[in-house]
């Protein structure tokens, strides 16, 4: 995800502490990270806990369960902001499963059942909480179909990001769900510790075009003035990720000039920034594939919509722009996060540093590959900032009422230029590449990249990462 707006800075305003650069809100202040409370349990353990088990949000996801599949049917009607429709949601128990949670905010829910038997269903807060007919073995696979209906709600004032979700527009709706927006217009697993494969299958008013992740099943199906899109991701994905943003746009598609097939979409506002978006997006994926390792997905691209959310987020396969065109750097970040955030995706939010560290450091890396300021020329720009706030913020471990604060962008990719300093270009590229290679479609830890650079590098490398992840102050240069 990252900031719309200004991701260079001179020399002169990094020395008077000034950042203006990649986060989605950027802000200095820190907060205390929180304790994870206990998991809820029953006596038998057979209820699963209404979080995944991430300390700095405690209610995010839940326990007992492992999503595969979400096939959601769904319809939403622009003038009345109606969303409503069926959401499949196929799993397999952890644990054996009297009771468990569905994430899901707002929204009257009609109708619950598990593997075709109707179910008992309880709201508690964004807790959709479901009791079964019959107990769940741990292990069984079971599918639980929810029929729902409403206005979306989308989470607003949000201290870094505003509103972000499912969240309705002029003339359809624009949907970007980091952190925790999914639950904005489906019941999910809202984590990104539990990935899934999708399908969506979303009818609108004849004119509104659907872009979800992932390709199309066919062409639209339309009848009685209403069109139906039918989209796959067949990849993992993280909740935060999903899309169906819908409204007027006008796409392009087509193939990269490495063969990866591109999607482009803008609203009409941008129509002429549609070519621009098709080509840069395809010229940026085929150069991150030679860095990074081979492209994860079946397709790149992007939508511009116009809706000014201020910041762009990566949404697998269809980075969406909030109400601007982007420039080469953002788009550059956007895909980067096609590796780093989704194909590899954190299972806690505290190392949101390997989606955002790494993905501003493409940034630089792009701008290095184009002949303009290098990588470490960023670097040491940033480092003479003495007192710029980010020191006092440890990006190794964001923390939830600031999540997307500068440091996490900045100071993570500082982080990997102090490595790629300590280790060499060859050891260091060969890391990206290993880390991308080893660890795809699944879940990463700080600790797990720490360990792989040791590893590769044969050099000890604590001290290093604790310095520019860990420690509230700034490092000294090795």
């Amino acid at each position: 995800m990252q900031l719309k707006g200004p991701r260079r800075m001179t020399t002169a305003l990094l020395s008077a502490g000034v950042v203006v650069l990649n986060a989605c809100a950027p802000s200095n202040g820190a907060t205390a990270p929180r304790e994870a409370p206990d998991a809820r349990s029953s006596k038998d353990g057979t209820i699963g806990a209404a979080g995944i088990g991430d300390a700095d949000f405690p209610t995010d996801g839940n326990g007992g369960y492992d999503v595969e599949h979400y096939g959601l049917r769904l319809s939403y009607d622009p003038a009345v902001k109606n969303l409503s429709g069926t959401a499949e949601v196929r799993a397999r128990a952890t644990q054996g499963l009297s009771r468990f949670d569905l994430d899901l905010h707002g929204f009257t829910v009609h109708k619950v059942s598990v593997d075709g038997r109707p179910a008992t269903f309880t709201r508690k807060g964004d807790e959709l909480v479901i009791d079964p007919a019959a107990m769940l073995a741990k292990g069984a696979v079971f599918t639980v179909a929810v029929d729902y209906g409403g206005r979306p709600d989308p989470v607003r004032n949000s201290s870094n990001l505003g509103t972000y979700g499912f969240i309705p527009t002029k003339d359809g709706a624009f949907v970007t769900s980091e952190p925790n927006g999914a639950r904005t217009w489906f019941p999910c697993n809202d984590h990104p510790a539990d990935k899934a494969t999708y399908d969506f299958d979303v009818t609108v008013p004849s004119g509104i075009t659907v872009v979800a992740n992932g390709e199309m099943r066919g062409a639209p199906v339309t009848s009685g003035g209403r069109s139906s899109f039918s989209w796959s991701e067949t990849h993992p994905m993280a909740s935060y990720l999903a899309t169906i943003t819908l409204g007027k746009f006008d796409v392009k598609t087509g193939r990269s000039p490495g063969g990866i097939p591109v999607y482009a979409a803008t609203d009409p506002a941008f129509r002429d920034d549609l070519g621009f978006l098709f080509k840069t997006s395809g010229k940026v994926t085929d150069y991150w594939s030679t860095v990074f390792g081979p492209y994860p997905f079946s397709s790149t691209g992007g939508v511009i919509d116009d809706f000014s959310a201020g910041y762009a987020l990566e949404n697998q396969t269809k980075p969406m722009y909030g109400g601007f065109q982007p420039d080469q750097g953002i788009i550059a970040h956007e895909l980067a996060h096609q590796w780093f955030g989704d194909s590899l995706s954190i299972t806690r939010w505290k190392d949101l540093w390997l989606n955002e560290g790494f993905a501003t450091y493409a940034e630089w890396l792009w701008s290095e590959h184009n002949g303009g300021t290098t990588a470490d020329k960023t670097f040491q720009d940033y480092y003479s900032a003495k007192e710029a706030p980010m020191w006092k913020y440890p990006p190794g471990a964001a923390q939830r009422d600031d999540l997307f604060n500068n440091s996490v962008y900045v100071r993570g990719a500082m982080t990997l230029q102090a490595l790629r300093r300590q280790i060499g270009d060859e050891t260091f590229f060969k890391l990206l590449r290993t880390w991308t290679d080893e660890h795809r479609y699944g879940g990463v830890t700080t600790a797990d990249f720490v360990t792989l650079a040791e590893k590769l590098s044969g050099k000890p490398l604590t001290s290093l990462f604790d310095a520019w992840l860990y420690k509230p102050t700034r490092p000294t240069l090795q």
